[in-house]
């Protein structure tokens, strides 16, 4: 491949992770993939566009690797506490209460919605395989998905809602 791309793929790398090392590894990756579109007989009409296209999404991946490993500390964080009274018949009433409210807020969904935030969200696919198989665009996945979890919280925040009120009503605090 062309030589400049390297260099512009590098510099466009580096400003955005500020690691030229990491850099490399990515713009290495974006070459790599490229190459591997290219030997499976993908035709490419704009290689250019084709790679800053992958770069684009190598950076996204990047995003959300970094933000799932900032949250695997809290584990360690609660790790020795003591876990919830889920044997408390309470507690397993609202548990499984809350599971049918995510239940009905994702039956609710439009079809394609509900596929895209089921394969992805529960049957744990990464995005670009969810679009691979409905015929979509990773972008739309991605939208698809928000939808969904915002249902999702919207459901759960009603719910909250509606909890509060009653103990409002019944004087509780």
């Amino acid at each position: 491949m062309d030589a400049r791309f390297n260099d512009e793929l590098l510099r466009h790398f580096t400003r955005a992770v500020k690691d030229a090392h990491e850099a490399q590894d990515l713009a290495q990756e974006t070459f790599g993939r490229v190459l591997a579109r290219m030997a499976a007989g993908e035709r490419i009409d704009n290689l250019r566009a084709l790679l800053y296209e992958v770069a684009r999404n190598l950076l996204i991946d990047r995003h959300r690797q970094l933000r799932v490993r900032d949250h695997t500390g809290d584990e360690e964080l609660l790790h020795g506490l003591p876990g919830p009274a889920s044997n408390e018949p309470e507690v397993r009433y609202a548990a499984r209460q809350r599971v049918l409210l995510l239940m009905r807020a994702i039956e609710a969904l439009p079809l394609r919605c509900r596929q895209a935030f089921v394969l992805h969200r529960l049957d744990g696919l990464p995005q670009a395989e969810v679009a691979r198989r409905m015929g979509i665009s990773v972008n739309m996945v991605e939208r698809h998905v928000m939808l969904a979890v915002a249902a999702c919280r919207k459901a759960l925040g009603d719910e909250r809602s509606h909890r509060a009120a009653a103990l409002v009503g019944r004087g509780g605090a």
